[in-house]
């Protein structure tokens, strides 16, 4: 499995990106990476679209990889076909590349020519995720043989929708795409049939929803860090004169409630992680006391230990007792200890510890860590 979670912040920008060049009659190209074996800036998923006069949105490098990759996306547009360049980072004598990367790593790229006559072109496949906020699947056959033909995007894949468009491909790794869907992870396979072709199936999980309650000044910061991410964002409190769009610009909406309301409104799955900040204790105690109806995986409380505590104890008091897996969605003091003093630190604090929980790491410094930074496997 790869051990990597694709965002939908790039997926869109390139959505866009592509809009925007058919609007204005231009061709383009998506390079994705599609395989790396050793150590890569960037994992399989990662995306970049190219137009024909050389815009590029996405990344598929930390930027060493792009000038060329440029190169190759425009041949691809002028030959209207999909290739694949193997980029070998390990190696600082590399012709091809021209750069010193220091990566130790080979990177393989998919460069695909988006034909919008074609229904099921990758772009239209990857606009198909923006439908629904729920889990889904994409999947790309690719060959690292140099003359091979390259599939490229088949199939987008959500429980319940039909994945096959046609393509035969698409019925004989039906089994893992389900897989895939259900482990929450990507993956890698080759094709029975055919060894020499294999497939990236990706899972790509709907956007993080971070619903901040409060609306106060050190709330406009944690907005906006969030926003960087391509967080969606809902603020919501009981105070009118707060909570408008004019001081929440970044949010995807604004409610003014009643605590019960704020939460009854809200759509929780797996990736909405909620924040109380509204300086007003029961506003704050109502919401914990909301949530612990309802299954969340984050539960960050603003304020000293003390504060979270006589909340517990007033919950304990009214016979709602946490169980132990809802005290361990219950973050409090919120954020991670990095010494923050301000706004803008604490947001800062509080975003890289949702980050951590989202990715089942503790947070500690990198230089510590003795395994990679990002583990590889293949089925």
């Amino acid at each position: 499995m790869l051990e990597d979670i694709i965002t939908m912040k790039e997926i869109n920008e390139i959505l866009q990106a592509y809009s925007e060049a058919k609007t204005a009659q231009k061709k383009a190209a998506l390079a994705t990476v599609v395989k790396v074996e050793g150590s890569s800036y960037r994992q399989p998923g990662a995306r970049m679209l190219v137009t024909e006069d050389g815009l590029l949105t996405g990344a598929i490098s930390g930027g060493c990889l792009e000038g060329d990759a440029l190169k190759k996306a425009l041949l691809s547009i002028n030959q209207k076909q999909n290739k694949l360049i193997t980029y070998n980072t390990s190696n600082e004598d590399d012709s091809e590349v021209g750069l010193q990367l220091g990566c130790n790593g080979i990177v393989h790229i998919l460069f695909e020519y988006i034909n919008d006559d074609e229904p099921n072109n990758p772009i239209h496949l990857l606009r198909q995720l923006k439908t629904q906020r729920k889990d889904a699947v994409v999947a790309t056959v690719f060959s690292l043989k140099r003359t091979a033909a390259q599939i490229g995007t088949i199939l987008f894949y959500r429980e319940n929708t039909e994945p096959l468009y046609g393509n035969p491909i698409a019925l004989q790794i039906l089994k893992d795409v389900e897989k895939t869907l259900h482990n929450k992870a990507s993956t890698i396979i080759k094709l029975e049939d055919n060894p020499e072709n294999e497939v990236l199936i990706e899972y790509i999980s709907p956007p993080v929803l971070l619903v901040i309650a409060g609306a106060g000044n050190d709330v406009q910061p944690l907005a906006k860090v969030a926003s960087i991410l391509g967080w969606e964002i809902i603020v919501g409190e009981g105070r009118a004169t707060h909570a408008t769009k004019r001081r929440f610009p970044e949010a995807k909406e604004i409610i003014v409630a009643a605590p019960e309301q704020l939460v009854q409104e809200i759509n929780i799955d797996s990736q909405t992680y909620f924040t109380l900040m509204t300086h007003n204790y029961k506003y704050d105690l109502e919401v914990l006391k909301q949530l612990l109806k309802r299954n969340c995986n984050y539960i960050g409380v603003l304020g000293p230990r003390t504060k979270l505590n006589r909340m517990l104890n007033e919950l304990g008091d009214e016979g709602i007792i946490p169980n132990e897996e809802q005290l361990k969605s219950i973050h409090g003091p919120i954020g991670l200890d990095i010494g923050s003093e301000t706004s803008e630190e604490i947001a800062l604090a509080i975003v890289a510890e949702i980050k951590a929980v989202m990715s089942g790491a503790n947070g500690s410094s990198l230089k510590y860590k003795k395994e990679k930074i990002h583990t590889v496997k293949t089925d």
